[in-house]
């Protein structure tokens, strides 16, 4: 009987191949004790502060702050409690203070600039006042709850879609123009000026309502936006004078108003935040050896 050599066969190491097809000895699928060595858990998750997460949301709490102060002088107007007068000294109060502050917290505007806007707001007064007589006969034939519905959908919509990190009109020095959410905000907000607008009884209170409505829409949030670039102290103490007289003017109107708009600004300043960062805790990310999908462009644009 001939002697007999054992011959060991010995596969070859196996080693991570992205494309390389089947390895001799190896099947498809197969991964040694090394391939999730590398495998990293909650490698890119943000670990948020509630603080800070609670000063992001002072800019919701804020614009709609500011919704609520036009709905509140819509109201009285409508009830002719203000009269166009005053509406009128009120758009030209606004509007000094809206360019003084934009004087004092950006640095970038220039005199070519102001000239510029000055231009724009003059072609803008002057093509509204044109316009209040067509305003004014409107909806005639629409009933008065027709126009409330629609106005408070307007509202919801603008509200919805609004641009609460960013402003209607490009900031001096911005490079992007505001996106189209935007865009849609702000025309949801004037067909509701002008719906209210036309229930008004003579042209000049539709061109003030109309003038004080366009002005807070279109400059607040530049101005807001002004004030947060400029300093985020000055930007939270404007914010709770702001809240402030809010709550002051709605609970004049009605008392369920102003329990209703303290527990939605409670509800987004306080209960929002925190359970932003409690469900944290439940984040699960996995990084590891494996080939990732990532995006080749940026998903906000």
């Amino acid at each position: 009987m001939e002697g007999a050599t054992d011959q060991v066969i010995e596969r070859p190491k196996w080693k991570k191949v992205a494309y390389g097809g089947m390895q001799p000895g190896y099947d498809d699928n197969y991964t040694d004790e090394s391939f999730l060595e590398e495998m990293v858990m909650n490698a890119n998750v943000v670990k948020r502060d509630l603080w800070k997460v609670m000063q992001d949301s002072v800019s919701i709490t804020q614009y709609i702050c500011i919704v609520a102060l036009v709905v509140s002088v819509w109201a009285h107007t409508l009830s002719l409690n203000i009269d166009e007068i005053s509406l009128l000294k009120l758009d030209v109060g606004l509007l000094a203070l809206g360019f003084s502050i934009l004087l004092l917290t950006s640095s970038q505007l220039s005199v070519q600039l102001l000239s510029r806007y000055f231009l724009n707001i003059s072609f803008f007064i002057c093509g509204l006042y044109i316009l209040a007589p067509i305003y004014h006969t409107l909806t005639r034939s629409i009933s008065s709850d027709s126009i409330v519905a629609l106005t408070v959908s307007l509202l919801i919509i603008h509200l919805f879609l609004h641009d609460y990190s960013g402003s209607t009109i490009r900031p001096p020095g911005a490079l992007k123009n505001p996106n189209l959410a935007s865009n849609i905000s702000l025309n949801a907000s004037i067909v509701a000026s002008v719906l209210v607008a036309s229930r008004l009884p003579s042209r000049l209170h539709v061109f003030a309502i109309m003038l004080f409505s366009l002005q807070i829409f279109l400059f607040a949030p530049l101005i807001t936006f002004c004030i947060k670039k400029y300093s985020n102290r000055v930007h939270l103490g404007f914010s709770f004078a702001l809240m402030s007289m809010t709550l002051s003017v709605v609970s004049q109107l009605h008392g369920m108003l102003f329990v209703l708009l303290f527990g939605l600004l409670l509800f987004i300043s306080v209960v929002c935040p925190y359970w932003l960062i409690r469900i944290q805790e439940y984040k699960f990310e996995i990084n590891g050896p494996w080939d990732e999908a990532k995006l080749c462009f940026d998903i906000t644009e």
